[in-house]
């Protein structure tokens, strides 16, 4: 008998994010707010070109998460600027959303902030695809250096600075972007707290196709945020 394509997302879900805890208590406020950062990072995710299409999104808890989103992303043997930009930008949509929708921010989104916080820094110091600190790297592949810092104290202030206006810059991209879908993203919220669980299939339901997907791809396992 073959598999069916919910089994295997089923059993995805537990391998990545763990075992569904659906009788852990939350408040009806707290879900709310946990649906419109799951509806934020889906929204975004959605608009943007170069950020991995979404195949499920629960609010359903799960392992330490009160709510997740998994990804398909395509294999990629190299990442260009706008792709990197692009995925940061989905990625701060959940703490978007709640600044959008309630004006205050949680603590939820402190994986987003690791997440993002560690690929700024990478395309600052790694790969050189910051303008101001420019084409050079910090990167060491023979660990000869892995304890000592490689640069002045006024490059590393400068490195912060950069690292954190990319973040704030990929952040306010994400708000504009519900602000202008604020309907949609309200739309996809209730649904979420309705349901509880949607894919990709509810999710076209609510944004139409997205212009730029691509029909046949090669892609990478499911990822989760």
């Amino acid at each position: 008998e073959a598999i069916e394509h919910q089994d295997f997302l089923d059993a995805v879900d537990r391998i990545v994010g763990g075992l569904e805890k659906k009788n852990k208590v939350i408040t009806p406020k707290e879900k709310k707010v946990i649906a419109f950062h799951e509806a934020g990072h889906a929204t975004v995710s959605w608009m943007l070109e170069h950020a991995a299409p979404l195949v499920k999104v629960t609010i359903v808890p799960r392992g330490q998460s009160l709510g997740a989103a998994w990804y398909l992303p395509e294999e990629r043997k190299i990442i260009q600027t706008e792709q990197m930009l692009d995925e940061m930008c989905a990625t701060m949509g959940g703490r978007a959303a709640e600044k959008l929708m309630f004006n205050k921010i949680s603590t939820g989104a402190l994986s987003d902030l690791e997440k993002v916080t560690k690929q700024a820094r990478a395309m600052v110091t790694v790969y050189g695809l910051n303008e101001k600190v420019g084409n050079v790297t910090y990167y060491d592949s023979s660990g000869n250096d892995s304890f000592v810092k490689p640069y002045s104290d006024d490059t590393a202030k400068i490195i912060d600075e950069e690292i954190s206006k990319m973040i704030e810059v990929q952040y306010q991209r994400a708000i504009d972007l519900l602000s202008e879908h604020k309907d949609k993203l309200s739309q996809l919220s209730e649904l979420l707290l309705e349901k509880e669980v949607m894919f990709k299939d509810d999710l076209v339901k609510v944004f139409g196709e997205r212009p730029f997907e691509k029909k046949e791809t090669k892609t990478n396992p499911i990822t989760e945020e």
